[in-house]
């Protein structure tokens, strides 16, 4: 499980695993009885991909048989051939795991196509999930730092939901993720090597009025084999790319299909990356354990330091 080495720092210093399509799940039971003719992006349940690391989650969420359901579309459509489920069915897992794990914060960045009003906080508010709501009052909207992570912690505002649909901050009081976020282009065009440019519903990703940087790393036509490859070496090179693209920020969220799949470290070491280039400038998280243990013995040493110095001058 990822755990924060210094959870002292802003939400926006931190970097995360996002699970792209995180609902459409190979052998996930068919909810319609229809065969469902769509395809898959992960492996295995949001359960335990909250366990094995990720903390963003991307949904697709409709209006659907009288209810909120997690489904690909078909010309901003529902179908019972494209359906996976009842979206309280996956928050329910999410509310688990916040449940059980009282220091941890999960991010869910919707794709949104619910038209029902209030449609979406009845489903959060089922869901159990309303009590770590992380207000929208409290995101900063002109590239400012996000609250601390303990803070988020301790307050329990520790689920933090984003709508692709403007009018629902006021209505719902959901963010607007493009007032908070920048975001590459997603599929093949966004896997082109050496180019890192926004996707068009986002501002630019050089916009620093904008704190969050999300970068898409994944294929039209989603892809097994071909994902090994996708999520080692040429992940991490486009996050170099982006690093450059997004004014020498890096990505806050590392967004993949088969996020288990690799030809090494995959999507975890360029997650490591990431929090090492936030944290203290290395190139993996693990550098900064060595660096933040040095700064802790330094700090509580710092005055039998300061006493013995006269001692080391004569």
């Amino acid at each position: 499980m990822m755990k924060i080495l210094n959870n002292s720092l802003p939400f926006n210093k931190y970097a995360f695993l996002a699970t792209h399509n995180a609902y459409a799940i190979d052998g996930y039971p068919s909810h319609t009885r229809v065969p469902r003719i769509t395809f898959t992006n992960q492996e295995d349940n949001v359960m335990d991909q909250l366990n094995n690391g990720a903390r963003a989650l991307m949904l697709d969420t409709y209006d659907f048989r009288g209810d909120v359901w997690l489904c690909h579309s078909f010309k901003g459509q529902c179908h019972d051939y494209t359906a996976f489920g009842p979206a309280i069915d996956t928050l329910r897992e999410i509310e688990a795991f916040l449940s059980t794990h009282p220091a941890e914060i999960v991010t869910i960045i919707l794709e949104d196509y619910v038209r029902a009003p209030n449609g979406l906080t009845k489903v959060f508010t089922d869901a159990g999930l309303m009590k770590y709501w992380f207000p929208v009052t409290n995101m900063p909207k002109n590239g400012q730092d996000w609250p601390l992570v303990n803070d988020m912690v301790q307050n329990n505002q520790r689920l933090l939901v984003f709508t692709s649909i403007q009018s629902k901050e006021a209505s719902e009081g959901i963010a607007y993720q493009w007032n908070y976020m920048v975001e590459n282009q997603y599929g093949n065009i966004g896997m082109q090597a050496g180019s890192c440019t926004n996707r068009k519903e986002s501002p630019p990703l050089n916009d620093k009025s904008r704190s969050l940087v999300l970068v898409n790393y994944f294929r039209c036509i989603p892809m097994k084999k071909l994902s090994c490859e996708d999520n080692s070496r040429n992940l991490i090179n486009m996050l170099y790319t982006c690093n450059g693209a997004a004014a020498n920020r890096w990505a806050n969220f590392v967004a993949i299909d088969y996020y288990k799949r690799s030809e090494g470290g995959g999507s975890f070491q360029a997650v490591d990356m990431l929090n090492g280039k936030l944290l203290c400038g290395c190139d993996d998280i693990h550098a900064c354990v060595v660096s933040y243990n040095w700064i802790k013995f330094i700090n509580i040493h710092r005055i039998k330091i300061l006493l013995c110095l006269p001692l080391l001058i004569k």
